[in-house]
């Protein structure tokens, strides 16, 4: 009899290691698809700028381009916009960084008319490239923390586009 118990203590012990065993397996596939999932849906999120102030951006899953950039200072994830005449921010991300709202305003969006707030930003800026004293708006109706990089910034800039790579170039003086 005692030997039956060992055998089972000893079978106790190797299921709680294949348990063990599946729960690493679980998580490093999470991690792993996680982290791909990321990757795929913001790969310029380690983005580099060169000495020349170029950016380059590649294209992500969903189409769009992204950079990593802030605002006054503060990190943010832009989503480049040639749609949008201005830049837009969400209130919720306006409310973090700071910025004061200015008067209220009706923003004719894709969508439909939402209710949104005039602005402006000291600085802006991505990779190398910033401007500063920008106009923006401030939307009720944004509901994601990503800021629409408008055409008020964008226009500043020689941007090209081959594949799926978007190049940023600042323009030279008195190309604005």
């Amino acid at each position: 009899m005692a030997a039956g118990i060992g055998r089972m203590r000893y079978l106790g012990g190797s299921t709680h290691m294949i348990a063990i065993g599946w729960v690493l397996l679980l998580g490093a596939m999470f991690w792993f698809f996680f982290d791909w999932s990321e990757r795929e849906s913001h790969p310029n999120r380690n983005m580099k700028a060169t000495a020349s102030a170029e950016i380059v951006l590649q294209r992500s899953r969903d189409g769009h381009y992204y950079a990593d950039g802030e605002i006054n200072g503060r990190r943010v994830k832009f989503m480049l916009d040639t749609g949008a005449t201005q830049i837009a921010l969400p209130r919720s991300l306006a409310g973090e960084l700071g910025v004061k709202l200015g008067p209220t305003i009706v923003l004719q969006t894709a969508a439909g008319p939402a209710t949104g707030y005039a602005t402006r930003l000291a600085s802006v800026r991505v990779g190398a490239i910033e401007i500063s004293d920008l106009g923006a708006v401030v939307s009720e109706g944004m509901r994601e923390p990503t800021v629409l990089l408008g055409m008020n910034f964008l226009r500043r800039l020689e941007m090209i586009q081959r594949g799926d790579q978007l190049t940023l170039r600042p323009l030279a003086a008195g190309g604005v």
